[in-house]
């Protein structure tokens, strides 16, 4: 799993109790692709509660196992229902199928609006090895407004034809919606849930990381800029070139890795349990 970072040693450990978790002599006796998927995925977790992009103890981030891990079958970590993003560490991170079965022995559930949804873009698409979810302010206010997210600011100009739609069906924990998903999706990787909020998936969790921050970045200053009044359009000429150039989402280039690993630095700083 050469496309994950490799996480330090944290320099100090949290003074906050942990929560209920998977024993640590657990987690040292996990498969070391498991080990690692664990740590990133735990590490972002804390990246998004840094930044703000929590809901409560609701929304998902989920990374689907290598076939090293899962001997072929379709498995991924979610987080720990009922505990906030502050609170999730590797070990409790809990490993499910497509069905939302527990595999791992964990103490916690999930909640089946996080599994029917990234388990169904999961299965049916087969390079999205991560998947997140957000509920931010911007992201939800950009999905319900007629037109969406328009193209107007540098952020959105990144993401030329990147942007899918999918109509709201209420609260995402019917498995039938997930054809329909799939099908508004297509290949574009960041997604606008009408009246609902915003998801991006990709080939890592840093490239995923790096297409939702452009995604919330452009609904940010669409927010701010609405509020001002009207906007300035951007070409599709000028819109495509900037798409182009624009080379943080290219495996090439890094994929958002250097961005994530500096925010996982930040993350370190401020409180290591994540790694517990």
């Amino acid at each position: 799993m050469n496309t994950l970072a490799t996480f330090p040693a944290a320099s100090a450990p949290a003074s906050n109790p942990a929560p209920v978790a998977t024993p640590a002599s657990a987690l040292a006796s996990m498969h070391p692709d498991e080990q690692e998927a664990r740590l990133q995925l735990a590490a972002c977790y804390r990246v998004f509660a840094m930044l703000g992009w929590t809901e409560m103890i609701y929304n998902h981030i989920t990374v689907r196992l290598p076939d090293s891990v899962s001997g072929g079958e379709k498995q991924f970590l979610i987080n720990p229902f009922g505990l906030h993003y502050t609170e999730v560490t590797a070990s409790n991170l809990v490993k499910v199928d497509l069905k939302g079965k527990v595999l791992d022995g964990s103490p916690h559930r999930v909640n089946p609006a996080g599994f029917t949804v990234h388990a169904a873009i999961h299965d049916g698409l087969p390079a999205a090895h991560c998947v997140m979810h957000t509920h931010t302010t911007a992201g939800v206010a950009v999905a319900c407004l007629q037109g969406g997210l328009q193209q107007t600011n540098f952020y959105t100009a990144q993401l030329h034809d990147m942007v899918a739609y999918h109509e709201f069906e209420g609260i995402t924990i019917h498995a039938d919606e997930g054809p329909r998903l799939l099908k508004s999706i297509g290949d574009r990787h960041a997604v606008i849930l009408r009246n609902h909020g915003l998801l991006a998936w990709g080939q890592t969790l840093p490239q995923t990381f790096a297409i939702l921050w452009t995604l919330q970045r452009a609904c940010e200053i669409q927010m701010a800029t609405l509020s001002m009044g009207a906007p300035i359009p951007v070409s599709e000429a000028i819109a495509a070139r900037c798409t182009r150039d624009a080379l943080q989402f290219s495996p090439e280039h890094g994929a958002g890795q250097d961005v994530f690993d500096a925010l996982v630095r930040q993350v370190d700083r401020i409180d290591g349990s994540y790694r517990n």
